[in-house]
């Protein structure tokens, strides 16, 4: 199991500073440097995106993907291979800068961009977009306004893969990463995406630890 205590700490230090996200860079370079690790830096795609995808291969010629939260490009370098022409931002510079090291020769273009204020240029752009992980580690409070902004990264009829930790709205929200209700996932319908499929699912990652719940939704924005 990886060990979140330092990234836990940063959370909850960078949160009382009035500062709930710049605590990512802090890790990264923390990281960069050997002095701790990227808990959810695993140096292979999420495996949920994989199981999704050997359930439900897209149609990737001719179109984009935009990945959130892109780490040290994983996911990003898995979805171009499968043919999207892909983006990836992260708010770490760190990040971004460790993903382009790692893939030299990549065709992703990374960014270094802020999920809350992003960039306008990503807005309708892309057909497919991955959301894993990125929600489940922001504070409740910041998490409609960043799938508000997840929305408009949709082209008209572009599908949305969402994937992060789950919880019932009575269980304890617990430690970073916080995992998320049905109804706060209901926001994305809210904002006139299709919930196209929501799949509830047990992930045995530790044979030492209980099986972790995972929610994987599917959704599409409505075609002009």
């Amino acid at each position: 199991m990886p060990d979140r205590s330092r990234a836990r700490e940063l959370a909850a230090e960078f949160f009382g500073k009035g500062d709930p996200t710049g605590w990512f860079e802090v890790l990264y370079q923390e990281a960069a440097a050997g002095k701790s690790v990227v808990p959810w830096a695993d140096l292979s795609p999420t495996p949920h995106l994989l199981g999704f995808w050997r359930a439900h291969p897209q149609e990737t010629a001719g179109k984009s993907a935009l990945v959130i939260g892109s780490a040290l490009g994983d996911d990003a370098e898995q979805l171009s291979t499968w043919g999207y022409r892909t983006t990836a931002f992260d708010i770490s510079e760190t990040a971004v800068l460790s993903a382009a090291k790692r893939y030299p020769h990549t065709a992703v273009d990374y960014l270094v961009a802020d999920l809350l204020a992003p960039p306008s240029s990503l807005n309708r752009q892309f057909d497919f977009v991955l959301e894993a992980n990125t929600l489940q580690a922001l504070h409740a409070g910041l998490r409609p306004r960043a799938i508000e902004r997840i929305v408009q990264f949709l082209n008209p009829g572009g599908l949305l893969l969402v994937i992060a930790r789950g919880r019932e709205l009575s269980d304890p929200e617990g430690q970073m990463p916080w995992p998320l209700t049905r109804a706060e996932l209901s926001a994305f319908k809210a904002a006139s995406l299709e919930e196209l499929s929501f799949e509830d699912l047990l992930s045995h990652e530790d044979p030492a630890e209980p099986p972790v719940r995972r929610f994987r939704v599917l959704y599409k924005s409505k075609s002009v």
